[in-house]
């Protein structure tokens, strides 16, 4: 991959990555929104740091790790991904609470429509935030939309210290064990 200089990153700003979904899902993984490396690139969770893609293979989604630009094979093993908030920023504490609020509007709609079983949002306190839901913890949620269930996972960021690549698979594979 072509390194990206800072200017490269900043021109992705706002920009739109679009999702990577189908039909009638295993599970929809819901990030907060693109990070600038993953709007420059136009692949989710493309920051080096970031721990979804290894955990993804550990947990046993998927038979091996993919790379980002790889994330259409997601739809192979019924997995897929959107975001709460569209808009692509540095950091999240860059969005709005309106726009957690109309991005969990949006994540509803758009879940009904395409039915997936699991709706996975990757951060608790997105979820918190998009959803109105201050006493949300990680894992299953009473929440349904239609009839796909929703279940709260660690945010695979490398800024989320709280959880290791270890631990965080442990969870993803808990939601793994009822798809």
């Amino acid at each position: 991959m072509t390194r990206l200089t800072r200017d490269d990153l900043e021109a992705a700003r706002d920009r739109l990555v679009p999702d990577v979904v189908a039909d009638g899902l295993r599970v929809l993984f819901c990030g907060i929104n693109p990070g600038l490396m993953t709007a420059a690139t136009g692949h989710h969770f493309a920051r080096p740091g970031n721990r979804f893609w290894p955990v993804l293979h550990l947990s046993g989604f998927t038979p091996r790790r993919l790379a980002p630009a790889e994330q259409g094979e997601l739809l192979t093993y019924g997995l897929g991904i959107t975001n709460v908030v569209a808009r692509a920023t540095a950091r999240a504490d860059e969005l709005t609470a309106e726009e957690y609020r109309e991005g969990g509007r949006l994540l509803a709609d758009k879940v009904t429509r395409l039915r997936p079983d699991w709706l996975a949002v990757v951060g608790v306190t997105a979820y918190r935030a998009a959803f109105a839901d201050r006493g949300a913890a990680v894992g299953p949620q009473d929440r349904v939309f239609g009839t796909t269930r929703v279940w709260v996972l660690p945010n695979p960021s490398g800024l989320n210290a709280h959880w290791t690549a270890a631990t965080m698979a442990e969870e993803y594979a808990r939601l793994r064990a009822r798809t």
